[in-house]
């Protein structure tokens, strides 16, 4: 099933004043279904819930607790309206960049985007790297797993094969502007532990932006490389941390979840064989997933979820220590 959304890509504010509580009819109503897509920052997550998006009637919650706040958009790396080609998305880029939006604000607001989205008769997709959200809402929240069935698709790609396309990725943004960008967004002695100013990019670069109108061109040549190396390790050190995380929330849950394994595509990436391998091993079997999930009520339960995990070849402590060193 195919369904073209013909409405312009749009950011959605959140939706201000959520109530909780549950009514008596809501006992007796069925589940209503949502669909994660997670995995490491770099995998290919957004990518992959706006293509089943286009395939599904669907919408798109945005889970990345650096994307959900205006400005530096190279820097969290957040689509643009081209790469959503018309999908709603949700709490991205609407949040003021000083406050300290957590977990439970992520979980107050998504439940209001959840019911929002189901009145228009369509799929809640919640795509986003950070995890501790997705726990908050998933397993802090008896109420919300009460209401909602749930099925979990892991994009996942090995760590040695990330590690290289984060350092590639990372060159990219620098050639679209990320240090005007941060340039622009910097104040001098800012507490960088605050708001938007925690996402890797801005703290690495600190030490050159007080240095560049004062130090000799020397010397601003070897702080910025130093800043654009830092970047790339604690970004690859970042998605060393979220695939630990997954593990440790994966002995919590229940629920459908599945392995998308999409290292040949990156391995493949700029060859012309790599889009045909994302159809036929990442977005193919995703879709099937979906709609098993969403048309066929024999899927759900804890056991098929069991037994759709791929387990990794690789210890995770290898895998984390072969990018590590």
């Amino acid at each position: 099933m195919k369904v073209v959304l013909s409405s312009a890509c749009k950011q959605v504010q959140p939706l201000l004043g959520f109530q909780g509580g549950i009514t008596d009819d809501q006992f007796y109503r069925p589940k209503d279904k949502v669909l994660f897509v997670m995995g490491a920052t770099g995998t290919g997550k957004s990518r992959l819930a706006i293509d089943l998006a286009t395939h599904f009637p669907a919408e798109i919650i945005n889970s990345d607790k650096m994307q959900v706040y205006k400005g530096l958009d190279i820097v969290t790396n957040k689509v643009t309206p081209r790469e959503c080609r018309g999908v709603p998305h949700h709490l991205l880029g609407v949040v003021d960049p000083e406050y300290d939006f957590a977990a439970n604000d992520f979980r107050q607001h998504t439940w209001r985007a959840i019911e929002s989205i189901l009145g228009r008769d369509r799929l809640p997709i919640i795509a986003g790297g950070s995890n501790s959200f997705i726990d908050a809402l998933v397993n802090d929240d008896p109420e919300f797993r009460s209401r909602h069935d749930c099925c979990f698709l892991w994009v996942d790609v090995s760590l040695p094969v990330l590690h290289s396309f984060v350092s590639e990725r990372v060159d990219r943004m620098v050639e679209a502007g990320l240090v005007a960008e941060v340039r622009d967004f910097y104040v001098p002695g800012a507490n960088n532990m605050r708001g938007l100013r925690r996402a890797i990019g801005v703290s690495e670069l600190d030490e050159y932006l007080r240095a560049e109108s004062t130090a000799d061109e020397q010397t601003k040549a070897r702080l910025l490389e130093e800043a654009i190396g830092n970047i790339k390790e604690n970004t690859c050190t970042l998605a060393c941390r979220q695939l630990q995380k997954i593990h440790r929330l994966h002995e919590k849950w229940n629920w459908n979840m599945h392995q998308i394994d999409a290292s040949e595509v990156f391995l493949r990436r700029g060859k012309e064989e790599a889009e045909e391998i994302w159809e036929r091993q990442v977005l193919g079997p995703s879709a099937m997933i979906v709609e098993r999930f969403l048309f066929d009520e024999e899927e759900e339960g804890a056991e098929a979820a069991t037994a759709n995990i791929i387990v990794p070849a690789v210890p995770l402590a290898a895998a984390v220590a072969a990018v590590t060193h």
